[in-house]
């Protein structure tokens, strides 16, 4: 009997997350932080500040600063002020120097090479201190987008506007749910909880292995 392999698409085009990925997740250390400092449950209070990032409509460009505050106050009564945490969030976002090696060898390879990430417009203020945006051909930030990688058509909205097809695209990002997303639209994707097996992964994934 013979049995047709499916040749895998070439990867031309690598979407990375930033907070967790290319930096260090500077939201989820305020949080981890804030709840050391108050006695309260770590997972529960990071799980209560996504969804109120998401309700408050901020990391989809539909509300403030105010607005997720207040929602995050009503579920978890957080005794902080909010410039304060604030400062602590910006601070946590400590940029990973490999991974943006790897980033600047993908694109002397040829790749395309954007950030795709649930962000806010703290991540321009990021911008402007570090240099990010310099290293990527691309950002598309859920801020501006007014829609996130909850919803899976975010991927498909992407590859259309760099011109790829989801074959030829890798999506790399710490959380798994998204990863899942991804696949599910088409994608190749690295879950990327620690940086250095993630670098390996990705290398080996574009077909630059121990070169």
């Amino acid at each position: 009997v013979f049995l047709e392999r499916r040749m895998r698409a070439v990867i031309r085009c690598v979407l990375f997350d930033f907070g967790g990925v290319i930096a260090e997740e500077g939201f989820r250390r305020a949080l981890v932080e804030a709840a050391r400092r108050h006695g309260l449950d770590a997972d529960t209070l990071l799980g209560q500040a996504m969804d109120a990032v998401y309700e408050s409509g901020f990391v989809l460009g539909r509300g403030d600063e105010d607005d997720f505050w207040a929602v995050l106050q009503a579920k978890a009564s957080l005794p902080e002020d909010f410039s304060t945490f604030r400062d602590r969030v910006l601070q946590g976002f400590e940029l990973r120097p490999s991974m943006l090696a790897l980033v600047d060898e993908l694109r002397q390879r040829g790749l395309t090479v954007a950030i795709l990430s649930d962000q806010t417009h703290w991540l321009d203020e990021l911008d402007r201190r570090d240099g990010i945006y310099r290293h990527f051909d691309r950002v598309f930030n859920s801020y501006y987008l007014g829609k996130g990688k909850r919803d899976p058509t975010l991927f498909r909205d992407v590859l259309s506007e760099l011109g790829f097809a989801p074959e030829e695209s890798l999506f790399v990002d710490d959380s798994a749910g998204h990863v899942e997303r991804a696949r599910a639209m088409g994608l190749e994707a690295v879950h990327c909880p620690d940086p250095s097996p993630c670098i390996e992964e990705v290398r080996r994934q574009v077909g630059i292995e121990g070169s």
